[in-house]
């Protein structure tokens, strides 16, 4: 395993974008550590470096992510992000207790949250909707990644027009929630959703948008036709 990290970890450094790592404290209120490395790259090199491992057990796999997410930096957390993702055919119903481990345990910004959400999760949960219901727990966490995630995760099955029910659960749970990256994160939800139900989701806008922030309403409205946002965003 060592040689096959501080591989990548070289590969990484060398890979520093002077721009990128100037700007890139810019994009998150909390203190993030990183290399410098332009998104699309850490991508190649997540790509690459996983064909040294990709015949390894799933264990030894979330061995290695385990390793990555310890470091702390955002690029390695991202291709522990890919190298999950890549590990789709093989899913388990036992493989979400790893996922929420290390959502409570190293998600500490958004970027991170999302790209193992989005993807990991969210493909494990068209393949297992029977634990969609733990993300109702995560919704009621104290920890603000976690109820992030609970929304998050459903981003792309909303786009096909899946589990409408649950995720307007869910936004019940966070609806009122006083954090901005959960209020995002759940107008996200609503606004993907909206892309296959958007009569619902119009329908619940309008019924919760006394208490729903203003930052999750601008989100979940964002691809209506001007006509509802202009509805949705009238005053009461």
């Amino acid at each position: 395993m060592k040689e096959i990290i501080e591989a990548l970890r070289t590969e990484l450094r060398n890979s520093t974008d002077e721009k990128t790592r100037s700007t890139s404290q810019n994009f998150f209120k909390e203190k993030i550590e990183f290399y410098g490395v332009k998104v699309p790259t850490v991508r190649k090199i997540a790509k690459k470096t996983y064909q040294l491992i990709e015949n390894k057990t799933k264990k030894e796999i979330f061995d290695y992510c385990e390793t990555l997410w310890q470091s702390g930096y955002i690029e390695e957390s991202f291709i522990a992000c890919d190298w999950s993702y890549f590990l789709r055919k093989r899913y388990e119903t036992t493989d979400f207790e790893v996922y929420e481990r290390w959502i409570s345990q190293y998600v500490n910004n958004w970027a991170s949250c999302d790209s193992l959400c989005n993807h990991t999760v969210g493909g494990f949960l068209e393949r297992f909707p029977e634990y969609i219901s733990r993300l109702k727990t995560f919704a009621k966490s104290d920890n603000r990644w976690v109820r992030r995630a609970a929304a998050v995760s459903l981003i792309i099955p909303a786009r096909k027009g899946m589990f409408l029910t649950d995720i307007f659960e869910i936004a019940d749970i966070l609806l009122t929630d006083h954090d901005d990256l959960v209020q995002k994160g759940y107008g996200w939800m609503l606004k993907a959703a909206s892309e296959a139900n958007q009569a619902n989701v119009f329908a619940y806008v309008m019924k919760n948008k006394a208490l729903m922030p203003r930052t999750s309403l601008r989100y979940a409205i964002e691809k209506m036709p001007a006509e509802l946002k202009k509805q949705a965003m009238a005053r009461n």
